[in-house]
């Protein structure tokens, strides 16, 4: 099957053989520029939103106010957009009208110049009305003409802006950059969605230290993660952790994550939230429960960012359970069994791993949970029941509330080896609750 790339070609041609002019636009030209292989294939246009949609079999309109439809080809879809110019963002997000116009008014409209840039694959030609192709030379991230104008047009582009400077490891031209911090309280007129959907990108594509700094510096941090904001300052226990307070303990971690999920780049972030609320100076600082109250407040956090049920359950788990690795030696074989075969605990020793590696730089017991895990066969987390409902019901018990106990129990006593068989188990459920 042809490449992604090969498709948009091939769209843009049939635009071009029907008289129209067709580039590919924005980010598939800077990342292909860079060497980096594009994620989408967005194409401009001459052609109005109806003769695009002449052209092409299948062909949804997803945006044709604002000149956009989006052509399926068997290899992906594309966003084929009519050149125009924006009108006045009266939500914040969307022009209340276009104009259709050419290409360079189109380039002049979009958010920063290394996104402004054009490709002819006719002739091969890269096409810059506004500088990118320079800022990209010398790695610097530019507002497209005056930068208040274009961030006011959409204020995500604040977030956007740190996390593509971020990402690419540019500079912030500095009056984009004293736009954003200017700008930065008009952030959370931004949906929790598209907020969230931000972070999450900053925090797992790379550079997660930096982006979280870049945010703190801007004033951005404070408006969206205000529970991280407050970590700054927080002292910490020199012996447990010479590197210095919760934040920059937190940064360290973020520096060291590499390509994380979603759920463990927010369990890093948010796996001390709770210290600065539950600080007390006795006989040296303590941060009692702090896991219990941070995985509150980072339910809270995704319940605000509107992050997925089961992810927010994930990252809440992370969160209480990273200071409980430590009993993981000292635990009853069937407690420890159930907690190493929770769907999330690669998870929970890595954030554990890069705890340790941000702090006091000791391993072992990282390295006794590894050893464990490697030495236990598979089949001795999840052993075939020896006792299954209709067993019980067979024994005489009635159906209830008492199964789940019943059966809970059966499987401790296999998980810790004390059951084998089912004989053995139909005993130990007689003595335990006779009839």
């Amino acid at each position: 099957m042809p490449s992604r790339r090969e498709a948009a070609f091939r769209i843009c041609g049939v635009l071009r053989r029907a008289g129209h002019r067709a580039l590919l636009a924005g980010g598939c030209v800077r990342d292909d520029i860079l060497g980096v292989e594009p994620h989408d294939y967005d194409i401009a246009t001459s052609a109005r939103p109806e003769a695009v949609a002449r052209l092409f079999d299948r062909c949804i309109e997803v945006g044709a106010s604002y000149g956009v439809q989006l052509v399926l080809q068997p290899e992906a879809q594309f966003e084929v957009a009519t050149f125009r110019r924006d009108g006045p963002y009266g939500d914040n997000r969307h022009p209340d009208y276009v104009e259709y116009v050419d290409e360079e008014e189109d380039a002049r409209r979009r958010d920063f110049t290394v996104n402004a840039l054009f490709y002819d694959p006719e002739t091969s030609e890269v096409i810059d009305h506004v500088g990118g192709r320079d800022d990209l030379e010398r790695g610097i991230l530019r507002a497209v003409g005056e930068p208040r104008k274009r961030f006011a047009e959409d204020h995500l582009r604040l977030l956007r802006a740190i996390r593509f400077a971020t990402r690419l490891d540019y500079t912030i031209e500095p009056a984009t950059w004293a736009a954003i911090c200017d700008m930065a309280p008009l952030v959370n007129e931004t949906s929790a969605e598209r907020i969230r959907d931000e972070i999450l990108k900053g925090l797992t594509e790379g550079h997660a230290r930096t982006y979280v700094e870049r945010l703190d510096e801007s004033g951005i941090l404070e408006r969206v993660l205000p529970e991280v904001a407050a970590m700054k300052s927080v002292e910490q226990p020199a012996k447990f952790h010479p590197e210095g307070d919760v934040f920059v303990h937190t940064l360290l971690m973020l520096e060291h994550m590499d390509m994380p999920s979603p759920t463990l780049a927010l369990g890093v972030l948010l796996h001390d939230a709770g210290k600065p609320r539950t600080q007390t100076f006795e006989d040296r600082i303590r941060f009692n429960n702090h896991d219990k109250a941070g995985a509150r407040m980072a339910e809270a956090i995704c319940r605000r960012l509107r992050i997925p049920n089961a992810d927010a359950a994930q990252v809440a788990w992370l969160v209480e359970n990273h200071m409980r690795l430590a009993a993981v030696p000292n635990m009853r074989e069937s407690k420890r069994k159930r907690f190493v075969r929770h769907e999330g605990f690669d998870e929970l020793l890595e954030l554990c791993r890069l705890d340790c590696l941000a702090s006091h730089r000791s391993f072992e017991i990282i390295d006794w949970v590894r050893e464990y895990l490697n030495e236990l066969p598979a089949e001795s987390l999840r052993p075939e029941p020896l006792l299954r409902g209709h067993d019980l019901i067979a024994m005489g018990y009635a159906p209830g509330p008492l199964f789940t106990e019943i059966l809970h129990a059966v499987e401790d006593a296999q998980l810790d080896g004390t059951l084998t068989t089912r004989e053995e188990a139909q005993a130990f459920v007689g003595k335990r609750w006779p009839d």
